[in-house]
């Protein structure tokens, strides 16, 4: 008797666990915004972007999505025609949407980015 307690208890538990992993599907969110960094590991003032990608990776995971592209590479260079950069690294932002809202040229400090995502709706 005790053994077929511990089996229904033991089936009755894993029923409610996959029950719960069922109901509560871990999908990954969308991001809030797409920040897309076009330069070159070769250019000194897209090497100085770097921290501040990774410190933007590190604060808002599920909000903000970052993205490097080198466009002095055979991969990365459809990037730069898709996007129209004069210059590098510039910076694109797009909503949630895929939509751009924000382009800059240039070393970006964290401090005035931060902003921008703020803008496109990240919460700070």
């Amino acid at each position: 008797m005790r053994n077929r307690t511990i089996a229904i208890i033991a089936v009755a538990l894993v029923a409610l666990v996959v029950g719960t992993l069922s109901a509560n599907p871990s999908a990954p969110a969308k991001p809030i915004v797409t920040f897309i960094e076009l330069g070159s590991v070769n250019c000194i003032p897209c090497k100085a972007m770097q921290p501040v990608m990774e410190s933007i990776r590190k604060k808002y995971p599920d909000q903000v999505s970052v993205l490097f592209y080198d466009v002095w590479t055979k991969e990365g260079q459809p990037y730069g025609q898709k996007f129209g950069i004069r210059v590098i690294p510039t910076q694109v932002f797009l909503d949630k949407n895929g939509k751009e809202y924000y382009r800059h040229e240039g070393f970006f400090a964290e401090k005035e980015l931060v902003r921008i995502l703020e803008k496109g709706g990240v919460k700070l």
